[in-house]
Parts: structure tokens; sequence; C-alpha cells
């Protein structure tokens, strides 16, 4: 199902993105990893059986991310799949926090993914076919103390990726949300350095290969939307039934950071 078919990566020099590479070429797919480390990328690059290749690329960088995006499609003549998978989070109180690290935030976690589909939409639409998956987030539907900005960003993620479903559907493109709740990678050294954290979730933190094979599941049944884990979905919607009863039954164990 997924023999040949290009699927560019962001965010692939390292975690989930890097995984997910080599996950994807095992089951025949040509990974295009993208990221702002050449020498990490270059290393996944060395771990891949199969047909891929790798482009430094910021995606805070709109011409960058455009001539990028060219270059591969000069390459192979096609995007079959983008994964937005570029992003980052920081675990901070709001009071705390400056205005300059919640712009740079949002322009990485979610400008990035505009920037990004924004330069391979015109490609897939021009082709009749696509699957564009962008990595949200659980906090994307349920905020907690001291993320703040990241959660903001995720909201963001989720509204984008829904309002664009719905434009792309005529034209054959499939718009996917990947939402997981906290997993065991590098995310954490930048977001909670404490590792605070880390030790009280640990207990519900998944194991990225796990992850990783739900993504590529995602990609092959052009499913819309994941909530991982897989509990986490009858969790959301009694959020979403009762937020209020929610907070206060489940508060403080969701804001243990």
């Amino acid at each position: 199902m997924l023999k040949d078919k290009v699927i560019f990566i962001s965010g692939a020099s390292s975690g989930i993105g890097a995984l997910t590479a080599i996950r994807l070429a095992e089951r025949g797919a040509i990974p295009v990893l993208t990221g702002r480390n050449a020498r990490k990328l270059e290393e996944i690059s060395g771990a891949i059986k199969g047909k891929h290749s790798y482009y430094q690329m910021d995606v805070t960088d709109n011409e960058q991310v455009k001539q990028t995006v060219e270059a591969v499609i000069a390459k192979y003549g096609k995007i079959d799949v983008l994964l937005n998978n570029a992003g980052y989070g920081q675990f901070e109180y709001f009071m705390s926090m400056n205005v300059e690290s919640f712009e740079q935030m949002m322009d990485t976690n979610y400008m990035g993914i505009v920037r990004c589909t924004k330069a391979v939409i015109p490609h897939m639409v021009k082709q009749g076919s696509g699957q564009i998956v962008n990595i949200a987030s659980l906090a994307g539907k349920i905020g907690t103390a001291k993320s703040t900005s990241y959660t903001a960003t995720k909201h963001a993620v989720l509204g984008f990726t829904n309002s664009l479903r719905m434009e792309l559907r005529e034209h054959g493109i499939q718009v996917s949300a990947v939402n997981p709740g906290p997993i065991d990678t590098p995310f954490f050294s930048l977001a909670d350095p404490s590792g605070s954290y880390v030790k009280n979730v640990n207990w519900f933190m998944m194991k990225p290969e796990y992850v990783v094979k739900r993504i590529v599941r995602l990609i092959e049944r052009r499913k819309a939307e994941l909530d991982l884990p897989g509990t986490a979905a009858i969790g959301i919607k009694l959020y979403q039934l009762l937020p209020r009863t929610i907070d206060m039954l489940f508060g403080g164990l969701i804001n243990r950071k």
C-alpha cells in the first residue's frame, strides 16, 4: 500500500520523525527526511534500508521550505504524503514565560506546518491526490498548567487541520491529525529538563515504536484522526462533555508538571 510512495517528513532528525522514516522505508515507501541538523539526518540516513533522501531544512524559513519541496518534486516528480512532525515543547508558567518564547514556539509548531503545507498543496492538487498528516497532541484538546504556550500551538494545529480537511476533500486530498500523549523521546530534554514531569507521568508514557506503528497505519488507512493511547479517546470525550467536572476530579493529576 505504501510501495514507492514519496513521504516528506519534517523534524526527521530524531525522535518520532526519524523512527517513522525508518518504518516507512521498511514498508516500501520513499521517505524524504528534513530537519535543521544535517549531521543527525546523515546518521539516520545510514540506518535506513531502501530508497530515501534527506535535506537540511528549517520550518521557520519559508524560502528554505519552498526550495526543499521544489527539489523533492524535481527529483521524484511527486509528494504523496506530507508528515508535519517538526515541533517542540517548553513547560513553564505563563507568568514567567516571555512573549518571545510564545512567538518562537508558535512559529515552529504551527506556522511550520502552514509553510510546509502551503508549499506542498499545489503539487498534490495538480496530481489529484495526497495526504497531509499533522502531528498535534492531546494537549490540543486538554489544557494543563505550565503548558499554555505549547497547548495553544496544538489547538491551532487541530483547528487548521479540521478546516483544511473540508477545503481539500474535493481535490482527493486527505488531511489527518495524530494526537499523542507523552512519548518517551528526546522531546522532554527541552520541555522538562528537571525530569519531574517525566517521573510523574512515566506510567502513562508511550514507547515511540508503538506510536510510529500507529502513525504508519493511519497513513495506510487514510484515517482522519488518531488519539493515543487508545484509552485517551474516551477521556477526551468525557472532558468535552463535562470539562468542569473533569477539572475538579482530575485536574491535580493532569497538571503534575
